[in-house]
């Protein structure tokens, strides 16, 4: 087997001029520092991760992991003179017999090398390898990381952290008893950096400090001083490094902390999902790169801290807006407007008290073309409503809306180009809500003309908060402050100016003509649809089109993905995209892809980018409960806020983005499962396999891995569970042209949740053929919600809420024809001991609990479904559980399916879960868990059923299904014809197993061990032996590809500490390796 694909923790970064080198599992990537773009990559390192990466200035780089060695040259000659990657020192890597912990470039272009047990080397690396020079440190100690200075073996020195928190230093000429040792840690030292032209040591630990040392000479005598001590990482730090007097360190945290000179915290860069891994430091720049065990790899560039301004209000403020990113308009207590001119740092007044409307005033402004001066609304508290151009604020539209005061205020966006007038909804007592059509020319009044009249539903806060237009045409969508979504019919097309009643003629006037008269002339519409409290009772904060899609946000801190399907909103998927995100303001969908979410993060306004997973901006200004207002353009952003009873201003002059993504992050945390999708066609180019995966970060992630550039893209991101995923299952899945791939998916894991959605992947052939993931969230269930819902629940025994899902398999065969309504059936093994079926209604988006069995009375670890169709077309459904005792038994589930499926017929409330019934047969397989099982169907109504246990060994049996020949009660027999075990094939738990074909089966173990084996009856036979690089093995799939010209392969993804793709032509075991008792 080869692999074509790898996922894997980035553990070592390198700049090496104007490429960076980062090491993902055996593998070495290089990326421009131009671009970004990957200009190459390379398999380097046979059995071991690549731990560092050290360069020279003549372009080689030496790079090492666990007790291997190689080195590579960074050469041009690459597509368009990119560098590519080549091996030196005849091609091959080398294993030294010993840990490699540090590299360093000796005179003479040889390395020196620090080994496991504290050794000091010269090495030779060219014309085979020899060893130069060598001592044994004294005093040593179990080593965590090393440090090395000096060129020639005389001044050569090699600083060691040990497992007991000191660190220690040798000189090599004189290594029978450490030099100096540095004592200070309360736990291992994890890293260390030298910068040898300052002196300066620096130190990562276990007990989550940075330590710098002013050490002067490392081999040198006399004592060492600490100068910083430095506390602020969450967890453990892994990676340290010198810019200057100030160290840098990476933790586990997911933080790259940057400490000042008194060893506080200077700045903090987070964008990882999960720990960091790797650190390196670029002298000529300042930028610096971090590597994550999602998998990431990331490359900053420093920015310029903006400070917030104290503008000096001339009056209280209650509300502030931006019409510009130096212009701010401030609304007083007492009513007054006034504007901020940024060139003559002065406040201008532009409406006194007396000429506004009063106090408790709302402020609004009309989003507008670039250069364009917007229009400005202003309701008060006594029903009043101005409308005016800040530029000539004598010239404004004066309006009596209501006898009570304007409770909200919002510009409606329409869809299309910004031409025609400027829509406007005001919303007063009694739920009432008005559209107003506004049209402004250069030096008149604006004319207002009334369009609509509606009636939000009753409730405590009974006013719109934010509103927009959707692109079907004559349908008007808004939020309300009791987080509901109301869909509305315009009276009109939205674009029409000809209809509705003139309130405003745009001429100059003192007088107020009231709205009340002519909006009774127009009928009160009700909604056409509601989802009513949708982000909860805090509020709907915005709702935007893009696309075919609407997307709404909430003070919740989620935003959803909905659509209209005949004049009715439908929520397709909730999105919690930030951990701590309570408040989500805005969606902005930039132009080159990106998704930014406006809101507070605890008392911080923060823009927060989708695609990076990281601020772009922060600012502290004290939570979002008072008055701001946040404006973008190429130029610059700004935001604007009040505090301690004055207007602030954050400008910050537009600048490249601090971070940029080199390898894509797929989760914070262990890959617990995945399932091959399909594959799609992309234009000229191989198949691209479509991926799910799940994870203990409690996400599941559908992504594509592709064979040319070995690297993994995110599609989209499920967060709707609140614990762990521990299973996935595919059900329906569909290839349509080559092009396009639809399938229901089934996620479960821990606190007993199951979360279904429909996926739908395709090519955008107008995205240079990416793939595009669309994802509907169909359906959930949690036991103790059920449990909640049941009657006579005190009669039962409650579930344990730390009950968790381990297994899931979709029954097959459960069409519309063979039962009465369209449903699937789902099979789930839990640790509570029980084997749970579950059935969705998808048309009623309802997932229910049918029927369980709590037979096995201990942790049941997997679950698998399958089919036997008889000769006259009868089908059976069978099951097949596995537990921690060893033991694998078998379900007739076909009348459970029956009964269930005639009780969601004629019951009316909640339904009681059947039992499973009895089990057919059960086999003891194994001495403990099973942890891996597959059964493959053969000719003749025979299964193979294999299995792998924690005990290493793996198990096939040929299961045989007949009826019984009771002709009174017709059953169905199982028979275990043929069975075969071999135990200890593996040297630690066998995570997965496959039977590719009937006398081919395959293995995966935690031992980082694939094997082919041949099956007989007579035992299994090794054919061949795969080391793989994805550590703590969770999980395998496998499935079968014919090529165009006939070749036959199989393919199998893995995950675990990674992902990582492997492909093996398919063998003819007949031919190839003849013998009695093949399996038939």
């Amino acid at each position: 087997m080869e692999s074509v694909a790898l996922v894997a923790p980035v553990t070592a970064l390198e700049f090496a001029g104007d490429v960076l080198l980062a090491g993902t599992g055996p593998e070495v990537a290089a990326f421009l520092l131009s671009g970004g773009a990957a200009a190459g990559r390379r398999s380097v390192l046979r059995e071991a991760s690549v731990r560092g990466l050290r360069a020279e200035p003549g372009g080689r780089v030496a790079a090492f992991g666990g007790g291997w060695l190689a080195v590579l040259a960074v050469r041009r000659g690459g597509p368009g003179g990119a560098p590519r990657l080549a091996a030196c020192g005849g091609g091959a890597a080398r294993r030294l017999g010993a840990r490699v912990w540090e590299a360093r470039w000796a005179a003479g272009g040889r390395l020196a090398l620090a080994l496991g047990g504290g050794t000091v080397a010269l090495y030779e690396w060219r014309a085979g390898g020899s060893w130069l020079r060598s001592a044994r440190c004294g005093g040593a100690g179990a080593l965590r990381c090393a440090a090395l200075a000096g060129t020639g073996w005389g001044r050569l020195a090699m600083a060691a952290g040990t497992a007991a928190g000191a660190v220690v230093v040798w000189r090599a000429a004189e290594a029978e008893a450490p030099r100096r040792t540095l004592l200070g840690h309360r736990g291992a030292v994890l890293a260390l950096s030298y910068a040898e032209p300052r002196g300066l040591l620096a130190s990562a630990s276990e007990d989550r400090g940075v330590r710098l040392w002013a050490v002067g000479e490392l081999g040198g005598g006399g004592e060492a001083v600490c100068l910083l001590a430095c506390y602020g990482h969450g967890s453990r730090v892994a990676a340290v490094g010198l810019r200057g007097p100030r160290p840098v360190s990476a933790g586990e945290d997911g933080a790259c902390v940057e400490w000042d000179s008194g060893g506080g915290v200077r700045s903090v860069r987070r964008g990882h999902r999960g720990a960091l891994r790797a650190l390196a430091l670029r002298p000529a720049g300042g930028r610096l790169a971090t590597g994550g065990s999602d998998g990431g790899a990331r490359l900053w560039r420093p920015r310029r801290a903006a400070e917030a301004e104290a503008l000096g209000a001339p009056e209280r403020p209650r509300a502030v807006l931006l019409v510009g990113p130096r212009r701010v308009l401030a609304l007083g207590e007492a009513g007054g407007l006034a504007a901020y001119e940024a060139a003559a740092r002065r406040w201008v007044p532009l409406l006194g008290p007396a000429a506004s409307c009063g106090p408790r005033g709302l402020l609004a402004a009309a989003p507008t073309p670039d250069d364009a001066e917007p229009l400005c609304a202003l309701g008060g508290g006594d029903g009043r409503l101005l409308v005016f151009a800040p530029g000539s604020p004598e010239r404004a539209a004066r309006l009596r809306l209501f006898h009570g005061p304007v409770l909200g205020l919002s510009w409606a966006a329409r869809p299309g180009p910004a031409l025609g007038p400027a829509a406007l909804l005001i919303s007063g007592p009694g739920g009432t809500v008005l559209w107003m059509d506004v049209t402004c020319g250069p030096g008149t009044v604006p004319a207002v003309r009334l369009m609509g009249h509606y009636r939000l539903p009753p409730c405590k806060q009974r006013w719109h908060t934010c509103a927009t237009f959707l692109p079907q045409g004559g349908l008007l969508l808004c939020g309300d402050r009791r987080g509901s979504l109301l869909l509305f019919s315009c009276s009109g097309s939205s674009d029409s100016t000809d209809r509705g009643t003139p309130c405003s003629e745009g001429t100059v006037s003192q007088s107020e003509p009231s709205c009340l008269l002519h909006s009774e002339a127009l009928p009160v519409k009700d909604p056409l649809s509601v989802l009513f409290g949708l982000h909860g009772k805090t509020g709907v904060t915005s709702v935007t089109c893009h696309g075919d899609y609407i997307y709404s946000t909430g003070r919740d801190g989620c935003y959803r993905q909905l659509r209209l399907r005949d004049q009715q909103l439908e929520v397709l998927q909730k999105h919690r995209p930030c951990k701590g995100l309570q408040w989500i303001e805005e969606l902005r969908f930039t132009p080159d892809g990106d998704l930014l979410l406006l809101g507070f993060h605890a008392d911080n306004f923060v823009v927060w980018s989708t695609r990076n997973g990281v601020n772009l901006h922060c600012v502290p200004c004290g939570g979002g409960h008072r008055s701001w207002s946040y404006c973008s353009c190429p130029e610059a952003d700004a935001f604007v806020y009040i505090k301690r009873g004055d207007v602030m201003l954050y400008h910050s002059e537009a600048e490249p983005c601090e971070q940029q993504v080199l390898l894509a992050s797929l989760h914070g945390r262990e890959i617990t499962c995945v399932r091959h999708l399909g594959a799609l066609q992309l234009p000229a180019c191989r198949p691209v396999n479509v991926f799910i995966t799940g994870s203990e970060d409690t996400t599941a992630c559908v992504l594509t891995l592709s064979e040319l550039t070995r690297a993994a893209v995110p599609l989209a991101r499920l967060s709707d569970h609140i614990s762990s995923i521990r299973a996935l299952a595919l059900a329906g899945s569909a290839l349509r042209d080559g092009t396009q791939l639809c399938s229901l998916l089934f996620s479960a894991g821990g606190r007993a949740q199951i979360e279904c959605y429909r996926l739908q992947c395709a090519v955008d052939l107008e995205a240079e053929g990416t793939v595009s993931c669309q994802v509907t969230h169909v359906a959930s269930h949690r036991l103790d919600e059920h449990w909640d819902r049941m009657k006579n629940r005190h009669k039962l025994v409650k579930m344990d809420p730390e009950t968790r899902y381990m297994s899931l398999s979709v029954v097959r065969g459960t069409t519309s024809e063979q039962l009465a309504m369209p449903c699937t059936f789902l099979a789930a093994a839990c640790s509570d001991g029980s084997v749970r079926l579950f059935v969705l209604l998808e048309a009623a988006q309802k997932l229910l609990l049918v029927a369980e069995s709590f037979h096995h009375q201990r942790c049941v670890l997997k679950v698998e479904a399958f089919l036997h169709t008889r000769a006259e077309g009868k089908r059976k459904h069978l099951l097949c559980s596995a537990a921690t005792d060893g033991s694998i038994v078998f379900w007739d589930i076909t009348s459970a399916i029956t009964d269930a499926t005639d009780a969601l017929q004629h019951s009316e409330g909640e339904l009681q879960p059947l039992a499973l019934g009895t089990p057919l047969l059960t086999v003891m397989a194994h001495s403990c868990g099973v942890n891996s099982l597959h059964i493959q169907e053969l000719p003749e109504g025979r299964f193979l059923v294999a299995s792998g246990s924690d005990d290493g060994s793996i198990h096939v049996c040929l299961l045989e299904v007949t009826q019984s020949s009771d002709d009174a009660e017709p059953g169905t027999c199982l028979h275990i014809k043929e069975r075969v075990a071999r135990p200890c094939c593996h040297a630690a738990h066998v995570t997965g197993v496959r039977v590719l074909q009937p006398d081919l089966v395959l293995s995966a173990s935690v031992d980082q061990r694939l094997t082919l084996w041949r099956l007989s009856w007579d035992g299994l036979e090794e054919l061949s032996t795969t080391f793989f690089h994805v550590p703590d093995l969770a999980e395998l799939d496998c499935w079968e590809v014919v090529e165009a010209g006939g070749e036959q392969h199989w393919y199998c993804v893995l995950c675990g500490q990674g992902l990582e793709l492997l492909r093996c032509a398919a063998l003819d075991t007949h031919s190839k390796f003849p013998s009695q008792g093949n399996v038939q």
